[in-house]
């Protein structure tokens, strides 16, 4: 049977059938009102924001623990937990103030101790935070409240850093959590943000749960996105793991669940023909696929092989795929730079356009020394996203005359395997497939585009010439120096094949009308959400 004829029948039928899938406890029609359930785009199956870059492990972060700032629905950066910042005049020198009041959620103070302590351990992991301590003489605590970041020369996006949204962000931990190796899971999940994590409650395949802080001290002004007054009107959230897009969408029908981060675009029309439901796009800054390459290993780590994959593949087939017939979900993106963007451009991005050259690309793949050898192709399968554009590459390595080892797991196998710098051959890997929310592709900030060696999320690509029109965009202090600097970075990431982007999208979010306060953003948040029974 065809899939989509398939997932519309079961989604139909499924009302009395698969009520049997969720757990049903007997509560309240008062406390069910004060619980919100999500079913989200994955498992929370490792819950560490900074080891893992994994979206699903930040979008549960931003509940439990606060941020020094944060990016707000303008995309500014705006001040969090931070009440006040001084920069001296020659750029080196950054003194911040922490808000009076903050607790964590085991009634301890906030501290600056614990703000360096974090920001120690996030930087280890994120492109920035590397920049900066590239920079650093010295980052101490001044007070309790207060701690200074000396430079030995300025850096103009210091903010932006400590505030964005991009994996990893600068989550504020107690200072004994942040001493764990960020190499190395925490096993506490004490925050100061606006809920708990209960962690009694975790059941990684299931269900992860998080309950109001009743301590938290919200900022004064309206919440937009990561900034402003994050206040939870839910006594409780529930992560309702349901890979089955079917009986999600069987469960939203019913009441089971109350919000679907992302329906699939199939049951999109089934779900708006519900008069109890609302189906609206998530963000307009959209999402974009990508192929990640492992540039350690042959056949990748030649860059003729890399172009090869460039050469040949068919963004419309990727996005197709996956959004369907719906042409007005989904856009050509010939280069790393979201549609919507201030910086948006193509420079360099001819490779991707046209007609696809096959035979250019076999011969190119061949010069790069390709001999027949298994490759390596991971595709999560209970993304739907990612296993749909898992099937469109093994097709295209098939018709390039690649031999492919598929390798079709779950989200967290991924996320493990692809840490790995084994050969493939070994439990390494050569291809993954995930997707970045169109945020995190407006500015150089995502882990993906940088090229220092150092990320596996893009096989450690390693390019001096990608690494310095990064720098040049940090170091710019105009928005014409930027943009320059943007399109010198998506020409040379195009030539060194940093990743394969595999086009640009908008994807859905459906909620019951018994809620309200849900707004666009790129994922979800829930300050200002409130729900009737």
């Amino acid at each position: 049977m065809d899939r989509r004829v398939f997932l519309k029948s079961a989604a139909k039928v499924g009302i009395g059938a698969m009520a049997g899938s969720f757990p049903a406890p007997a509560i309240s029609l008062r406390a069910a009102a004060r619980t919100v359930k999500l079913v989200p785009h994955a498992d929370l199956a490792n819950f560490d924001p900074i080891w893992t870059p994994a979206y699903i492990a930040r979008n549960a972060g931003v509940l439990v623990w606060d941020m020094l700032y944060g990016i707000d629905a303008r995309l500014q950066v705006q001040r969090q937990m931070v009440e006040a910042e001084e920069v001296s005049a020659d750029g080196l020198t950054w003194t911040f103030r922490l808000r009076p009041g903050l607790r964590f959620h085991d009634g301890d103070p906030v501290l600056a101790r614990d703000a360096v302590a974090s920001i120690n351990r996030w930087a280890v992991r994120d492109p920035l935070g590397l920049m900066i301590k590239a920079v650093e003489n010295e980052l101490a605590v001044v007070d309790d409240r207060s701690f200074r970041w000396v430079l030995k020369r300025p850096y103009p996006k210091m903010l932006l850093a400590l505030g964005k949204m991009t994996t990893p962000c600068c989550f504020v931990m107690p200072a004994r959590i942040a001493a764990t190796d960020p190499f190395k899971q925490i096993t506490e999940h004490v925050g100061s943000g606006p809920m708990r994590f209960v962690r009694g409650d975790w059941l990684p395949g299931a269900m992860a749960a998080f309950e109001k802080f009743v301590d938290y001290v919200p900022r004064e002004e309206e919440a937009s996105w990561l900034a402003g007054g994050k206040r939870i009107a839910a006594d409780r959230i529930e992560f309702i793991i349901i890979p089955d897009g079917a009986t999600a969408a069987a469960g939203l029908q019913t009441g089971e669940v109350d919000w679907w981060e992302f329906p699939l675009p199939d049951l999109v029309p089934m779900l708006r023909k519900n008069p109890k439901l609302v189906v609206d796009i998530q963000d307009r800054l959209g999402n974009v696929g990508i192929m990640s390459i492992n540039h350690l290993f042959p056949p990748f780590n030649d860059v003729r092989a890399r172009r090869a994959i460039l050469m040949a593949l068919s963004q419309p087939d990727y996005m197709q795929a996956f959004t369907g017939d719906d042409k007005s979900l989904w856009r050509p993106l010939p280069g790393f730079i979201s549609h919507g963007s201030p910086y948006y451009n193509e420079d360099g991005g001819e490779i991707l356009k046209g007609a696809r050259q096959f035979d250019a690309a076999k011969r190119l793949l061949s010069q790069s020394g390709y001999a027949g050898e298994p490759v390596v192709c991971m595709a999560t399968q209970e993304i739907p996203s990612h296993k749909a554009f898992g099937d469109v590459t093994v097709d295209l390595l098939k018709r390039l005359g690649m031999n492919v080892d598929f390798a079709a797991v779950d989200w967290g196998t991924v996320v493990a395997r692809r840490a790995q710098k084994k050969p493939p051959s070994q439990g390494g890997w050569h291809i993954f497939h995930t997707t970045v929310y169109g945020i995190d592709c407006v500015a150089p900030t995502s882990p993906f585009l940088h090229a220092d060696g150092k990320s596996a999320v893009n096989g450690w690509a390693d390019s001096t010439a990608v690494e310095a029109e990064i720098a040049a965009w940090f170091d710019a202090t105009s928005f014409e120096a930027e943009h320059a600097a943007m399109r010198r970075l998506n020409k040379v990431a195009l030539e060194q094949v940093v990743y394969a982007p595999l086009g640009w999208y908008l994807r859905h979010h459906a909620w019951r009308r018994s809620l309200a306060g849900v707004a666009q953003g790129p994922f979800p948040m829930f300050w200002g959400v409130s729900k009737t029974v």
